[in-house]
């Protein structure tokens, strides 16, 4: 029994749940289209560049958190699960998951996308286990700040480091599956790193290091074990 842990956004479903979320926000006019949809794209640009500001990205996301009351951020959530991430959920991904369950192993995802996001996405594989970045919560409602430090980059590794401290897992024999450069410093840190439809800096990477590369993108291909 190994610890299985996935990325999610362009991993297990196709496409980025961050960036979804905001165009979600920009077409229910819950937030101003001009101003919002120029900043998103601009984030995410920078983040396919490896040039994210973290913190910057996220005072900005998490804002619309802050904005509305809790039961309404609910009931949006619901629409954008529903209309927008049900579509792009991959059977490939979901067979990968069940292999890996089959198999005994513990199932964690770990992402940069905010847990609010994140969390009925990650419910809708059966897996249990999710480190994300966290929202702050106080008195019943969304500050627009976030908890601990951001689940991004270096970031990944010293949460997942805090998380096996309270747990009886270990990183032996360890799988990691992701998309994006931005995951290189926990990819290099598992024994089993796999690039799964890998943007180009780390299918250069991937390869060099001899790394499995697979694609989870083709629902008639059934999903081997690397």
């Amino acid at each position: 029994m190994s610890l299985a842990i996935f990325d999610l956004d362009n991993t297990l479903i196709a496409d980025d749940s961050d960036y979804l979320w905001g165009q979600f926000l920009v077409d229910q006019g819950i937030v101003n289209k001009a101003e919002y949809e120029h900043a998103n794209a601009k984030f995410y640009e920078d983040y396919r560049l490896g040039t994210l500001d973290i913190v910057e990205f996220l005072r900005f996301s998490l804002r619309p958190l802050a904005d509305n009351p809790v039961e309404q951020l609910y009931q949006w959530r619901a629409q954008f699960i529903k209309e927008v991430i049900t579509p792009i959920l991959l059977k490939p991904a979901q067979q990968l998951v069940d292999k890996h369950r089959e198999r005994g192993d513990t199932l964690l995802v770990i992402t940069a996308t905010n847990r609010f996001v994140t969390e009925p996405i990650v419910k809708l594989y059966g897996i249990e286990h999710l480190l994300a970045t966290t929202p702050e919560f106080i008195d019943g409602k969304y500050t627009g700040g976030f908890n601990d430090i951001p689940c991004f980059r270096e970031g990944k590794v010293i949460l997942l480091q805090q998380w096996l401290k309270n747990s009886t897992e270990t990183l032996q024999d360890s799988w990691f599956y992701s998309d994006s450069h931005n995951d290189l410093p926990l990819l290099n840190l598992v024994d089993h790193p796999v690039a799964v439809d890998p943007d180009e800096k780390l299918a250069l990477f991937a390869e060099k290091a001899n790394w499995s590369i697979i694609s989870l993108r083709n629902n008639d291909c059934p999903i081997q074990h690397y």
